[in-house]
């Protein structure tokens, strides 16, 4: 017989138990359930792509709330996506473009975290929030933030997901494509399994099970409860398990087009093709590229897995029915489309995301493809949660109604910042259009060729799209704020940290590199 008792029910059992009252959901402010993923492209089953990741997880969240199809970046890689988050602002206003540091930069931001502990909420975050190196965490607004020990909390609060805490591959480095290699810095194009009984070890792990576990708890506030996933980010290291979801024969290679950079302009078209050569004609060389897409789908169903023992432990508590769900991911992943893998682009590839709304105030079970952007996600929570509003003007729009009435949208047109000023996407249903300062143009019809193949640019029956496009560019952009210096900049004050220019005390440890043999070369590009 089917279980007939609400989820709203079956959640005041342990505080029953406790002998302690949950909130009345009618009588208070929503929760907030704020789930992020990094590099995590549009391949989750629910948005129906090719290639297409196992997530039921996901699935099972698209299917009770709205599932924005048409939902793109704020920026076009972690620092300025996350920054544009949490400040509600583009880097363009910013100039956030290339740094996470919109908090040192604009102290008079009032970053997303702290509208809500303004409101009364008790604020709690974990893992890839922000920008994950050192110095990169918003600290200020926060009741509790997660970190898995004592060190990274007084080393600037980097967030270590690959430590000598946490389970790596043997031999490392795994994959072919750096096999025999040493790392500067990240660890790009690396893919492998490790054993399954290592999962509980892993950072995503910790930082879910400890998300799940401040569901379990007793609020007598409501919250904004945080946590950011690493992964898919590479290196792509997952359970055995995860591998095993897919039988690589059957995996659908992405679209692709061999000669896509020839319409481009030619500074765009240099650059491109330079990093065409170095990743993808290597992978391609090596008959390495399955592989890579294999390791990145089963870390989107690792994470996905992850996602769910959170939902799990809200459907299981009191907050079930008076909590709202956001899982947004920071930007896509090219993966030989146009040649590239990674991204900092303009094009989909970067710029499409998931993101993903369910609870109170969200219409159950529907798809849209009206065009959103990220930079939406703090004016959204500002009204449906009625927070105070920042000091800040916010440039996203609401998309509160959206989320009650999703059929009565109207499209518009999105922005999306580069990394210069002056260059940026102006994106809708029916036309990207990208503008590289008096580098260039691109224009693609996205409903006639959505996988922007054909640069209609040139085309001079289009300079009226082109015109109409451009008008929604910012009239000004703001110069790019100088970057820190880790060793000069950073000051470490206990638990915590600042930056102050040609003050920094931080002394950086070498990067954790189990490296299984001696002679490898060091790779030159990451």
């Amino acid at each position: 017989m089917k279980n007939c008792f609400p989820r709203t029910l079956l959640g005041l059992v342990p505080a029953l138990i406790l002998g302690i009252a949950p909130l009345d959901a009618a009588d208070s402010q929503p929760n907030v359930l704020f789930l992020a993923v990094d590099d995590m492209n549009d391949w989750i089953g629910c948005l129906e792509t090719t290639p297409q990741a196992i997530t039921p997880n996901i699935d099972r969240l698209a299917a009770r709330g709205v599932n924005f199809t048409n939902a793109h970046t704020a920026g076009v890689f972690c620092a300025p996506s996350r920054a544009a988050i949490f400040s509600g602002q583009y880097a363009s206003t910013t100039g956030c473009y290339e740094t996470p540091t919109y908090f040192v930069h604009h102290p008079e931001i009032e970053a997303l975290q702290m509208s809500f502990i303004k409101a009364g909420y008790t604020t709690l975050g974990a893992g890839k929030l922000f920008h994950h190196p050192e110095g990169a965490i918003d600290q200020r607004g926060w009741t509790e933030f997660f970190l898995r020990n004592q060190s990274q909390r007084e080393s600037g609060w980097p967030l270590e997901s690959w430590s000598s805490e946490t389970p790596v591959p043997q031999p490392f480095p795994a994959s072919v494509y750096n096999q025999g290699k040493k790392f500067k810095a990240g660890l790009f194009l690396e893919w492998a399994a490790i054993p399954n009984d290592k999962e509980e070890e892993m950072a995503d792990t910790i930082r879910a099970n400890w998300a799940a576990k401040q569901l379990q708890r007793i609020h007598d506030k409501p919250f904004f409860l945080a946590c950011g996933l690493y992964s898919p980010h590479d290196p792509n290291y997952c359970p055995q398990k995860y591998f095993d979801l897919y039988d690589p024969a059957e995996i659908a290679m992405p679209p692709m087009k061999e000669d896509d950079l020839e319409d481009l302009p030619p500074k765009m078209r240099k650059r491109t093709e330079i990093r065409k050569r170095f990743h993808h004609e290597n992978l391609v060389k090596m008959g390495a590229m399955d592989d890579a897409i294999h390791g990145y789908l089963a870390c989107i169903s690792y994470a996905d897995a992850m996602l769910g023992r959170i939902l799990d432990a809200l459907d299981s508590s009191p907050y079930a029915d008076n909590t709202i769900v956001v899982l947004w991911s920071d930007h896509g992943f090219h993966h030989g489309e146009k040649g590239q893998w990674g991204k900092h682009t303009l094009w989909e590839r970067t710029s499409n995301v998931p993101f993903i709304w369910a609870g109170p105030g969200v219409t159950d079970g529907a798809k849209t493809d009206v065009t959103v952007s990220l930079i939406d996600t703090y004016p959204t929570l500002v009204e449906m949660c009625d927070l105070p509003k920042p000091h800040q003007p916010l440039e996203g729009e609401s998309l509160a109604q959206t989320l009650g009435d999703p059929a009565s949208a109207n499209d518009r047109n999105v922005y999306l910042p580069y990394m210069t000023p002056g260059e940026y996407a102006i994106i809708n249903r029916d036309w990207r259009y990208i503008r590289y300062g008096d580098d260039g143009e691109e224009l693609y019809n996205l409903r006639q060729d959505p996988n922007e193949w054909n640069n209609l640019a040139s085309d001079d029956k289009y300079a009226d799209v082109k015109a109409k496009l451009r008008k929604f560019a910012p009239q000004t952009f703001a110069t790019p704020e100088a970057k820190f210096n880790l060793r000069k900049d950073l000051v470490i004050e206990g638990d915590t940290f600042r930056w102050e220019k040609g003050k920094g005390n931080y002394k950086p440890e070498p990067k954790y590199r189990p490296y299984t043999s001696t002679g490898q070369k060091t790779s030159s590009k990451e």
